[in-house]
């Protein structure tokens, strides 16, 4: 099939490349982390200033003056105002209330680009410091300045403690439900190095995953998986699909594992809510929410436009990061209903010309039924099998797929379709270009019967084919 002009997307589990453009990213197989894969945090300078107004001019009852007044209009007043506050920063004016000084914080020192842990802890200390000038502001307002007893809330006890059964259907109970069945998949190989996720199959050892992730390890790489509860174990590589982007791996020397639970993504709904689990930054077991953004997006896994990557992908705005693929993404029962496998990359919002290589918001997830059906081959024979119809493909100038050469034999020729066809939709589906018609046909299984609507509301209907797939 021809190249086109279709979106790109970059495995989640790949690393950034600053010299890619700002097009849909490639997904590569994970590479050797760089330990400032992140970059560093400049930690914000947190600290406080006293603010000290000018000594205002104030009556003085006892002064000599005063005495006179006193004796003539045989009255006394005492007047006076003491001001004080401190400034926080970023602020533009001080913020100014009554009461003793505030000193001053020490300010934090720029971080260093480091690994993810040591910025996860370069973020912990930031919150710390806000919170501690936050906790002295509120500690000194809920007192009430007229010298009674100060209400502390260190002194109220402890809250009853969680117990009980979690809400069904919170992003809670899935995480709960899921979470023993993720699994942290650390590569090797002779081209490089990274990690990803996987989730467990089976009580025996089979873990599903994405291509890109375990793709390095291929030829005598190695897998280590590692469990939430901190079980090891070495995997080796079943098979995979790089049409698809879906391996399996079998994971040795283990016992015990939980297996998910299986949904459908044939029914699934655009702002249905769904949690994503996975390794995100080599942080294990990270847990995010969101909904589902849209359906059928035709992604192209490869992202350089290769159309034999093309999927047809669910859209989620869950967050979504290098080395979440080949994580879940469940419903709120805690069925899965998608891999997770990729993320659009715009250009760095620095303006440096590369790509931010986080989170944006739009992720996207192969449809589990999708990647059941090629598991499930890869199980039983070691080998993917995948749809086709037998035709080259390429978008037409007006829209819709306009079909190119027609392999003889082919399931395009015995349906009689020829070379110059149109298809601008396939069964209720629209098919806006090539990318699209490519996508649809992959989530179909060999030996559909598909109808092709070509252009001037011709209708045919088509057998699909199944052919091996050998990976690269």
């Amino acid at each position: 099939m021809t190249e086109n002009d279709a979106e790109k997307a970059r495995p989640a589990g790949d690393r950034p490349d600053a010299e890619q453009s700002a097009n849909w990213a490639a997904q590569p197989a994970p590479q050797q982390p760089d330990a400032t894969g992140l970059g560093g945090h400049a930690t914000p300078h947190t600290g406080a200033q006293q603010a000290y107004p000018a000594e205002q001019q104030q009556y003085n009852p006892w002064s000599p003056q005063a005495q006179t007044q006193t004796q003539q209009t045989h009255e006394h007043q005492a007047q006076g105002q003491y001001t004080q506050g401190h400034q926080i920063p970023g602020q533009q004016t001080p913020f100014t209330q009554p009461g003793p000084s505030v000193y001053a914080v020490p300010q934090q020192r720029q971080a260093q680009k480091s690994t993810s842990g040591k910025l996860l802890a370069g973020v912990a200390a930031v919150a710390l410091v806000v919170g501690g000038v936050a906790g002295g502001t509120v500690g000194y307002l809920t007192g009430d300045g007229s010298g009674g007893s100060a209400v502390n809330a260190l002194d109220a006890p402890k809250p009853a403690q969680q117990t009980g059964n979690l809400p069904a259907g919170s992003v809670e109970s899935v995480a709960q439900k899921l979470s023993p069945s993720v699994v942290e998949l650390q590569v090797s190989g002779r081209s490089g190095a990274g990690e990803g996720s996987g989730f467990v199959l089976s009580t025996d050892g089979y873990v599903l995953t994405n291509n890109h992730v375990v793709e390095v390890a291929a030829g005598g790489g190695q897998i280590q998986a590692v469990f939430q509860d901190g079980k090891k174990g070495t995997a080796t590589v079943v098979g995979r699909d790089p049409t698809t982007d879906i391996a399996v791996v079998k994971v040795s020397g283990v016992s015990g594992l939980t297996p998910v639970e299986l949904g459908r993504s044939d029914d699934l709904r655009v702002g249905q809510p769904v949690v994503a689990i996975g390794s995100p930054f080599e942080l294990t077991g990270t847990v995010t929410s969101g909904i589902v953004s849209a359906l059928n997006r035709p992604v192209s896994a490869g992202g350089n436009g290769d159309q034999t990557t093309v999927m047809s992908a669910v859209q989620t705005d869950a967050a979504i990061n290098p080395g979440n693929s080949g994580g879940p993404l469940a419903n709120m029962a805690g069925q899965v209903i998608g891999i997770n496998s990729a993320i659009y990359s715009p250009k760095s919002a620095q303006g440096q010309g590369g790509e931010s290589g986080g989170n944006v918001g739009i992720g996207f997830a192969i449809p589990i039924d999708q990647a059941r059906r090629t598991a499930d081959d890869i199980i039983n024979t070691g080998q993917a099998t995948q749809t086709f119809i037998g035709a080259r493909v390429q978008t037409a100038p007006t829209g819709g797929a306009q079909l190119g050469e027609i392999t003889p034999g082919s399931p395009a020729e015995k349906a009689g379709l020829k070379s110059g066809d149109v298809v601008t939709k396939l069964d209720d589906r629209s098919i806006p270009n090539a990318d699209a018609l490519v996508a649809e046909i992959r989530t179909r299984a060999p030996n559909d019967k598909v109808k092709f609507t070509l252009s001037g509301d011709k209708v045919i209907e088509v057998t699909l084919g199944g052919q091996p797939v050998t990976p690269n």
